[in-house]
């Protein structure tokens, strides 16, 4: 057994099993605690809520929970091992949205024989929570399990690997595409991958001014194009108009290249054809489609993203999903839209851009960080995340008319 994989287990483990636990906030101590928390007292929350089913958010812990759900099938790289397996990610997952933005969360795996009996589910017990947090379903079900669920539910309902990666992957490409002089506009791209974080990059890439005539898709057959017959509504709406068949076909001349697949899948010789000052985001996870140390070696003049933090410019869900949710659940909105995804892509650009403080320099283990080719996105430990993301995204909630309630006075302000 290996040195991490021991200490990854061992922290699992010890010295109780989990991640996550739950926490009393209010005494109950004494025989009237007891009797205000439960028999009699807790009747009179229960009448206020059955009035008025908003009082919810005034009298219990659903303003700020979130429900982390998943049916298993797509677990990390690992693929369908099963909703019981799913579980140590969806601590994980609960974790990090109490670390990062102070929400509690908590974890459910569902089994299920077809996919309406998941939306089903799902949506029975979505009054319980202030958001949903949609994890490790495989495409294309996941893009039919997140729309039913955006119509069926009252709440926020978001699908990190969809989105949350399209985020980071957005806010990082456009600073990256700054840094090397090129619009995105302009930019001709390549996708090496079909999923649902593929379909997502891409689309949040065209929202943020990416043209869609200029990407090119691959799965694993190849080039995603109009005369192939075997193609989901999705791949389709990526399928060029063209004699390009391989990913040496259409990689020659590109500005960029999103990986979102599997190891090695990315040469040095294929990388040698794309264009000058080329943008590389190479995000399969743990292994990426280019080692960094080869694509250095064959280009000098690239930006370099992976999935992997103990290389620079790390493409990390953990930057956006906690902010999104802490802003969408603080002004109550209805769903996480388009704009509140911009607005976050937008905030967290701009944050690579400002000066870093001496701590995070030191949790991040570098003596300086400025923003360039190896530091185009904020690391997560920084603490400006939570308040410039959540601003953003509560903001955007409120201009585009699904807030129900205002901004806090002094939101997010020290």
């Amino acid at each position: 057994m290996s040195d991490f994989k021991e200490q990854a287990l061992r922290y699992h483990a010890e010295p109780v099993p989990g991640k996550i636990s739950i926490e009393l906030t209010k005494p109950a101590e004494t025989v009237n605690d007891l009797a205000l928390a439960y028999s009699p007292g807790v009747a009179e929350p229960v009448r206020e809520i059955a009035a008025d089913p908003d009082n919810a958010y005034k009298y219990t812990a659903k303003g700020n929970m979130v429900a982390v759900i998943t049916n298993g099938t797509a677990i990390l790289g690992l693929g369908n091992l099963g909703p019981l397996a799913s579980k140590p990610v969806m601590e994980g997952k609960s974790l990090l949205f109490k670390r990062f933005a102070n929400l509690d969360s908590i974890d459910i795996e569902v089994k299920h024989r077809t996919t309406e009996d998941f939306i089903n589910t799902v949506e029975n017990i979505a009054d319980t929570f202030g958001g949903i947090n949609l994890e490790d379903i495989k495409a294309p079900e996941c893009f039919e399990i997140e729309k039913a669920l955006i119509e069926r539910c009252s709440i926020p309902v978001f699908h990190d690997d969809q989105h949350g990666t399209a985020i980071v992957t957005a806010a990082g490409m456009l600073n990256a595409l700054e840094v090397q002089g090129k619009n995105i506009h302009d930019a001709l791209i390549v996708c090496l991958g079909a999923g649902a974080a593929a379909i997502a990059c891409m689309e949040l890439l065209i929202k943020c001014g990416a043209q869609r005539e200029h990407i090119y898709m691959l799965d694993r057959k190849g080039v995603i194009h109009t005369r192939r017959d075997d193609l989901n509504e999705y791949k389709q709406l990526f399928a060029n108009n063209t004699d390009k068949r391989t990913l040496q076909d259409v990689i020659s001349g590109a500005d960029v290249f999103v990986g979102v697949s599997g190891p090695n899948l990315l040469s040095a010789d294929d990388l040698k054809l794309m264009a000058d000052k080329p943008v590389v985001f190479a995000c399969s996870n743990p292994d990426p489609e280019i080692k960094p140390e080869l694509a250095h070696e064959a280009r000098t003049d690239l930006i370099m993203a992976t999935g992997r933090s103990d290389y620079p410019n790390q493409v990390n869900n953990v930057l956006c999903f906690p902010f999104i949710f802490r802003g969408a659940l603080d002004i109550r909105a209805s769903q996480i839209n388009d704009e509140m995804k911009i607005a976050a892509v937008h905030a967290i650009r701009d944050i690579a851009k400002k000066p870093v403080s001496e701590e995070v320099l030191k949790a991040a283990g570098v003596d300086s960080l400025e923003f360039g080719d190896e530091y185009i996105i904020p690391k997560p430990m920084d603490p400006r995340l939570l308040p410039h993301v959540a601003l953003a995204v509560a903001q955007a909630a409120i201009d585009s008319g699904v807030a129900q309630l205002p901004l806090p006075v002094n939101y997010m302000q020290d």
